[in-house]
């Protein structure tokens, strides 16, 4: 006679397991349906969100592999019930707008500005109408990214004409204001300016907007959020750990308000040096890539450091526009055609 399956085991197991990004246990969720113990087989029926759908290689994995190493297990079976998501009623101040990309991090100074705006011009270059808004108030670089000096134009009912170049439509508050002069506002002045963007300019028929966020968790993410209907977030972090586990924080907003997390960037992951050739992992690498599959989000590629990246966006020409046969807008390319497929 074999060994007893113990069901309080298979109920620790579950009781202990969360999937990555959610707030608790699949008890805790209401998750598990029903444990059906078939001689030496464990029968899982398990009822998920939609928005864990992307993770479902990694539940069945862990759940397997725990769920087998108990007593008397030789084998387990695991059901899953997709349930869709609830929406939130917010708000969406772009109706005409196809596709709507986040760009987040959790910290400042991981190039997320950079690759917004390489990502944007990689994306009209496939020949899709594309708008950049750069939703950072208090620290904007569209103004010298694009090299753009002149504010946009006004119709007389009072919308703002979107400066266009590169083939984008593009607004940033540094349009708006002296390029030395400091924005000193607050939440309710903050939301106001970011409605007035999503909603008082004249973005027309789009095939994606890209919304660069200002780093962090808050109220400026949770504004756009409220009032755009925002498809996926793109998380960029550099590869040490200290900036994934800011990255992690802002994957955590956008999983808390049912946003999808459409894919992570590595930026920074590697300096090839055009004198001697040496490659030099200055900030590590492939640590995004780890984490991304760890946590069972999809990982869109990595950007090296490069001179030209960097003269690209001090000169006002991104490097996909300055540069388009070069292996880092190669690089661009493909991460905009993963998304544009997304």
């Amino acid at each position: 006679m074999g060994t007893r399956i113990s069901r309080a085991a298979i109920y620790d197991v579950l009781n202990a397991y969360q999937i990555p990004g959610a707030n608790a246990n699949l008890v805790a969720l209401k998750a598990v349906k029903a444990i059906d113990v078939e001689d030496a087989e464990v029968i899982l029926r398990l009822q998920l969100l939609d928005a864990y759908q992307d993770r479902e290689q990694v539940v069945r994995e862990a759940l397997g592999g725990a769920v087998g190493a108990i007593e008397g297990v030789e084998k387990v079976t695991i059901s899953i019930e997709w349930e869709r998501t609830p929406q939130a009623e917010f708000k969406n101040l772009l109706p005409t707008v196809k596709k709507c990309y986040v760009i987040a991090s959790g910290k400042g100074g991981v190039g997320k500005s950079t690759v917004a705006s390489n990502l944007a011009v990689a994306m009209a270059a496939l020949g899709h109408k594309v708008g950049l808004l750069d939703a950072d108030i208090h620290g904007p670089s569209m103004g010298m990214m694009f090299g753009i000096k002149e504010g946009p134009e006004a119709t007389p009912e009072g919308k703002i004409i979107p400066v266009e170049k590169f083939g984008l439509k593009l607004m940033s508050i540094a349009f708006l204001i002296d390029e030395d002069r400091p924005v000193i506002w607050r939440g309710p002045m903050l939301n106001k300016a970011l409605t007035q963007f999503l909603g008082d300019v004249l973005w027309g028929d789009l095939d994606f907007l890209f919304i660069d966020l200002p780093p962090g968790t808050g109220d400026t993410q949770i504004s756009l959020i409220q009032n755009a209907k925002v498809d996926g977030a793109v998380i960029v972090s550099t590869p040490q750990d200290v900036a994934f586990l800011d990255a992690r924080k802002a994957i955590g907003l956008f999983q808390t308000v049912k946003v999808p997390i459409t894919g992570i960037i590595e930026n920074m992951s590697s300096f090839h040096c055009p004198s001697c050739h040496v490659e030099t992992q200055i900030f590590g690498h492939g640590g995004v890539k780890s984490a991304a599959q760890r946590l069972g989000l999809p990982f869109l590629g990595e950007v090296p450091i490069d001179l030209e990246i960097r003269i690209g966006g001090d000169s006002g020409v991104p490097l996909v526009a300055a540069h388009p046969g070069s292996p880092q807008t190669k690089a661009f390319m493909a991460m905009a055609r993963t998304l544009a497929k997304a």
